[in-house]
């Protein structure tokens, strides 16, 4: 086979609806448009629009709050670590840190710090200091032999 004999399989490619090109396309003069209004206008979004009526959007109660300046995390399970360990990508005996999961690739950047999670099973002993984790993550890295830290710079930013 060459390149010049490639071709797609019968019926994977349909081509488009030429609409106005004439009466004898199917779709000419107003295109499938219909007669005059808004709808048969070029440049019309009517997305939110209900005829007058007030929209649903502006009938519903607004509620909540959203803090400008909240903290956001980049989460990372202990089953991934885990599978990071086991696979060689991360040292499990040196101590591991914020800088040392990206620089493996399990996290893609830091944000504000990074999160660990309980979710997963860990074997291996190590020491991880991190932004943030849960107790329930501390609990398992203890279980394992291992520690887990978390950094002082969040612990104050928790504490406020």
């Amino acid at each position: 086979m060459k390149l010049h004999e490639l071709s797609d399989n019968e019926g994977a490619a349909k081509k488009r609806m030429r609409v106005g090109r004439g009466p004898g396309s199917g779709k000419g003069k107003m295109g499938g448009r219909g007669i005059k209004g808004q709808k048969s206008r070029s440049g019309v979004a009517i997305k939110g629009y209900e005829g007058g009526q007030m929209p649903i959007y502006q009938r519903l109660p607004k509620r909540g709050f959203t803090k400008p300046n909240r903290k956001s995390y980049a989460v990372v399970n202990l089953g991934l670590i885990q599978k990071f360990i086991d696979a060689g990508k991360i040292d499990g005996k040196k101590d591991i840190d914020e800088d040392v999961l990206i620089a493996s690739g399990l996290v893609r950047r830091k944000l504000d710090g990074i999160r660990v999670l309980a979710k997963g099973d860990i074997s291996a002993k190590m020491t991880l200091s991190v932004t943030g984790a849960s107790k329930s993550a501390i609990e398992a890295v203890e279980k394992a032999g291992g520690s887990l830290t978390v950094t002082a710079a969040a612990a104050a930013e928790v504490s406020e």
